[in-house]
């Protein structure tokens, strides 16, 4: 998701998941009084620092550190925001322009050496403040600022003060007030009618200042928030573990959601105090048949079906009778996501050619794709509004879109490349992962069919994300799950605003796409803003900066001795709410 907010990586060697297999097996110790939750991402995680935390991946760890203003009731749909370390959902003046928000009394930040005496203090209004400035601080350069960016009086202003160096952090900003201790005011520039969706985001949830001038780089590694989990350790390219807060604030299981909830067993923990396992341990395995084989054996609680395992798992939509009888079971949702393979529009050759582009589209073959790394658990996208969202239009059909090779090779004869000849090769950024390469190979083989020549370079998800936020890309394929469920976060992705190092990462730059999205970023949900959504998108396909993808479906297992599993990728903080039952995982992990 979002780089996001939630960017994806597109994700064996027998012996590489037998040797994880067995590492994880001798490490984890089967106990039926071990509440541990186990689960598994499938990057190299890069860092623990909300201003940073731009991927689907890193969120979830940090969401479990770091708390926000606002959050999502965990189990209604559709999705509901309500109060997290708010007291209680703003206030906002009639214009819109002004939000104010009480903050809990009594919320601590973790116990941290940062402190006096190690204990750690009472959030403060001023520290949303100070975190929002550290937000905005171009000297940070986190690819976060986007979801402020010209929204709050002021703000814009002092980030080329401090730029300039005319101004530091005791500078005031207008638009942001501690009103006392507990009374944070927020005055925008102009309606931002996703402005409490962002402040559910864990980018804008306070750090204490005490602890980044202690860590300063560092803080990305000893970090310090309000939430139920602190970092207990982390060994790189293996594993973090985070373990209970002891002085984190009474909150509870919720006791209402959808109809069908009670009978699925998911208001059994009504009204309990969370956070539920002592500790969560993301292990961190990138190939897809080592944690599939982790997850078989018990040893880890919950994952997605790879695709080479996709068959065997699923019937139908219905769990394989072979893994029901383990008390494995199925949730399939569908996810606000869109793929797309981006060119870098600075790039001298792709930028400046529109018609190479599209014969580049043109050739990709978007639904061999699905069968092949999707099982044909997705739809082709032909624009960046997926399904579920305000602007989708299920009837849309881009035309350069359509997989023709022969119109695609008359599209590179016009952008001067006839059979390719005279193009130099060009680079595809990829994952190193399996799935990664193999789907840089397919695009590479699409386009060996109309004579483009693709050289591939892999590289971890830390070193990749990099690449795009530094515009060292020429092309690149990625994804994006939603942060929040309207489609201007979804088009902010093409805005010339948040060009790199900010989520733009394709460097698409279009004056009018811009007096529209300034224009739609005014307007209250409505027939207005659709259309206008459905202009930009109309825009975007035009220029071809991307060739979409696929809006895909979500397939997770669980096992039985997982508890209060209910799947939703814009549910950040979901880990407090799960159960494991210890006496059953060790039961019958011993028969798996």
């Amino acid at each position: 998701m979002i780089l996001h907010r939630r960017f994806l990586s597109f994700t064996l060697m027998v012996s590489v998941a037998l040797a994880s297999l067995v590492h994880l097996s001798c490490t984890r110790r089967v106990s039926d009084q071990d509440t541990t939750l186990n689960a598994a991402v499938n990057v190299n995680i890069k860092g623990l620092d909300p201003i940073y935390s731009s991927d689907n991946h890193t969120n979830a760890v940090v969401a479990q550190i770091f708390e926000p203003l606002l959050h999502y009731h965990y189990l209604k749909r559709p999705l509901e925001l309500q109060p997290l370390l708010a007291a209680e959902m703003p206030k906002v003046s009639e214009d819109g322009l002004t939000h104010t928000f009480k903050i809990k009394a009594g919320v601590l930040f973790h116990d941290n050496p940062a402190f006096p005496g190690g204990k750690g203090r009472e959030v403060k209004a001023e520290d949303f403040v100070y975190s929002w400035k550290r937000l905005a601080d171009p000297r940070k350069q986190s690819d976060g600022f986007w979801i402020f960016d010209g929204r709050i009086k002021g703000l814009n202003e002092w980030r080329e003060a401090v730029a300039n160096g005319d101004a530091d952090y005791e500078t005031p900003v207008e638009g942001l007030k501690a009103l006392d201790d507990y009374t944070l005011q927020i005055q925008l520039t102009r309606p931002y009618y996703q402005l409490h969706y962002v402040l559910a985001m864990p980018q804008t949830a306070p750090v204490p200042r005490e602890a980044v001038e202690k860590y300063q780089d560092e803080f990305m590694n000893n970090p310090v928030g309000t939430g139920p989990y602190i970092l207990e350790n982390w060994t790189r390219n293996s594993q973090v573990t985070l373990v209970k807060n002891p002085n984190w604030r009474e909150e509870f299981f919720p006791s209402e959601g959808e109809a069908q909830d009670k009978e699925r067993g998911l208001l059994e923990s009504a009204g309990q105090k969370l956070p539920f396992a002592e500790r969560i341990v993301f292990h961190e395995i990138i190939e897809d048949q080592p944690r599939w084989l982790n997850f078989m054996r018990g040893n880890l609680d919950l994952v997605d079906i790879p695709k080479d395992n996709f068959d065997s798992a699923v019937v139908g939509d219905a769990i394989a009778p072979q893994l029901a009888e383990k008390g494995i079971s199925l949730q399939v949702s569908t996810e606000p996501d869109v793929t797309y393979i981006a060119f870098n529009m600075r790039d001298p050759i792709l930028g400046t050619n529109e018609n190479l582009r599209k014969a580049m589209s043109l050739a990709y073959d978007t639904e061999t794709l699905i069968e092949r790394f999707y099982n044909g658990r997705a739809i082709v996208a032909h624009s960046p509004i997926p399904p579920g969202v305000d602007g989708y239009d299920a009837s849309f059909r881009n035309p350069y879109k359509e997989y023709n090779l022969e119109k695609a090779k008359e599209y590179l004869s016009r952008a001067g490349f006839p059979e390719g000849k005279g193009l130099p090769e060009l680079e595809f950024s990829a994952i190193s992962s399996p799935t990664s390469r193999q789907m840089a190979e397919y695009f590479q083989q699409n386009m060996a069919q109309i004579g483009v020549r693709i050289r591939i370079s892999s590289s971890s998800w830390p070193q990749f994300t990099n690449k795009i936020r530094e515009g060292q890309t020429q092309i690149y394929g990625i994804a994006w799950l939603g942060d929040y469920p309207d489609a201007e976060n979804f088009l902010q992705l093409l805005y010339g605003g948040n060009v790199s190092p900010g989520p733009n990462g394709s460097n698409f730059q279009n004056a009018e796409f811009d007096r529209l999205y300034d224009q739609a970023s005014k307007l209250p949900p409505g027939a207005e803003r659709t259309r206008l959504y459905q202009q930009m998108r109309d825009l975007v396909v035009a220029q071809a900066p991307w060739i979409p993808g696929a809006h895909r479906l979500s397939y997770y297992v669980s096992h039985e001795w997982l508890k209060n599993f209910k799947r939703n990728s814009t549910v950040q903080d979901y880990l407090k709410y799960l159960r494991i039952d210890p006496k059953k995982r060790a039961e019958r992990k011993s028969k798996l």
